[in-house]
């Protein structure tokens, strides 16, 4: 039994007269005798709340930043009408801070026999699978003086999606890729080094690309055309393990890694490349293989979803090795990682040879914006400090990435909002010079 703020309230009326002109046990059982038996009779008539029924439906997945909706069927089967407060619990994360009061609580009233639809609207702000808790609901009696209470499990799950910002890259992308492909109207042909057709010479033509043995053939001179290669294998390697875990300004390293990759298997997957996806620290967390072009996108958000760092040292050896497992052909090898220096130098660096002998290998990693806004720092005794802690950062990071280049690895180095693209613009320049 729960009571309610209105039956406090008259038990403070009724005894405060009492109090004060008649003060005895006697005036005070007189006033709450009554009360009680109110009580009693409204918590009676209170619709019982551990017989009412529930189901879910609704949405089951959601971008992060976007709003989901899950309703919730209440039925009351039982012969009195169902007046209640609802609470529809989810984790914190489900809503935007301090809006979780408001979007989880519901009144209804549910007459007997019948059902009321309720919608909660979630709004998370972390990536992964968010499960209902409980539904507890207080029933109320005609009075509303008592009523009942009681939990229930209304088990549903909602997968937290990453948000794919970085598709708003994708046409420019697209159309770099249709200009190195030769399909659209220029002066010069189609890069790439997979012989596509001949057609007639124009001026402008590079006379290198005339076949002589076609012309001789023909009353006209012919030139050879080209396109990138196509059906070319491209494993993404994303690195869960400790370096993952930090977070540039309000982004994880983690998440970054995944827009860049998301976008690099949207820009490959229209390039006619096939495009596997694999996440691992000291063990595989996540792989998605063998998918069409229409299925890769989703299968790859829905594995990344769950995904979270481990605060663990990445094996880089068992890495390289499940990567070749996964790639057992001529592949891209994409690792999203970090450009720290032990890492690199202790992990990555001994293995790079297993991976470059047989695969292209591309290394891209999350730079911090604020290592930059320290490096020119000035003004200050404590700006000279951080200067001269940035540039040494800077200088560091270079230095391993001509370590990592000097192994012929491309690497890529930006800021979030800049790696995807920049991880697309390396793809189609080894696309352009025809080292995939």
């Amino acid at each position: 039994m729960a009571l309610t703020g209105r039956a406090a309230l008259l038990a403070a009326l009724g005894s405060l007269p009492v109090g004060i002109l008649a003060p005895s046990w006697s005036g005070i059982l007189a006033i709450n005798a009554p009360l009680t038996l109110a009580i009693m009779c409204d918590y009676a008539l209170a619709a019982p709340v551990r017989k009412l029924q529930f189901t879910r439906s609704g949405d089951t997945s959601v971008r992060l930043g976007e709003t989901a909706s899950v309703s919730l069927t209440v039925t009351n089967p039982t012969p009195r009408p169902l007046r209640a407060d609802l609470r529809d619990a989810w984790p914190p994360s489900s809503w935007l801070p301090g809006s979780d009061f408001v979007a989880s609580r519901h009144k209804v009233t549910v007459p007997s026999g019948e059902r009321r639809r309720l919608t909660t609207l979630l709004q998370p702000t972390r990536r992964g699978d968010r499960h209902a808790h409980r539904v507890t609901v207080r029933s109320y009696g005609p009075l509303g003086l008592a009523a009942r209470q009681a939990g229930h499990e209304v088990p549903w799950r909602v997968r937290v999606l990453p948000p794919f910002s970085s598709r708003k890259h994708l046409p420019s992308k697209l159309a770099r890729l249709r200009e190195l492909d030769g399909r659209t109207s220029v002066l010069t042909r189609g890069e790439g080094t997979e012989f596509d057709s001949l057609r007639d010479y124009v001026p402008g033509d590079d006379t290198r690309s005339i076949d002589w043995r076609a012309t001789a053939r023909q009353n006209s001179v012919a030139v050879r055309t080209w396109r990138p290669e196509r059906d070319r294998h491209i494993l993404l390697v994303l690195d869960t393990g400790r370096t993952s875990a930090g977070r540039v300004g309000d982004v994880p390293r983690l998440d970054a890694s995944m827009d860049a990759a998301l976008l690099l298997a949207a820009l490959a997957s229209r390039a006619g490349d096939r495009v596997d996806l694999l996440a691992y620290d000291r063990r595989a967390r996540a792989q998605v293989q063998g998918r069409s072009a229409g299925e890769l996108l989703p299968a790859m958000v829905n594995a990344m979803a769950p995904l979270e760092p481990e605060l663990i040292e990445t094996d880089a050896r068992g890495m390289a090795s499940t990567a070749l497992k996964n790639a057992p052909r001529r592949s891209l090898v994409v690792l999203l990682t970090s450009l720290e220096t032990a890492p690199v130098e202790e992990g990555l660096i001994p293995v790079l040879p297993q991976l470059t002998q047989r695969h292209t290998v591309l290394v891209a990693s999350v730079a911090d914006p604020h290592v930059a806004e320290m490096a020119n720092a000035r003004g200050s005794v404590q700006s000279v400090h951080e200067a001269a802690a940035g540039t040494q950062a800077q200088i560091q990071r270079r230095r391993t990435a001509e370590k990592l280049q000097r192994h012929g690895v491309t690497v890529v180095d930006a800021t979030p909002d800049s790696l995807a693209p920049a991880l697309a613009d390396a793809y189609l320049a080894l696309k352009a010079s025809g080292r995939l």
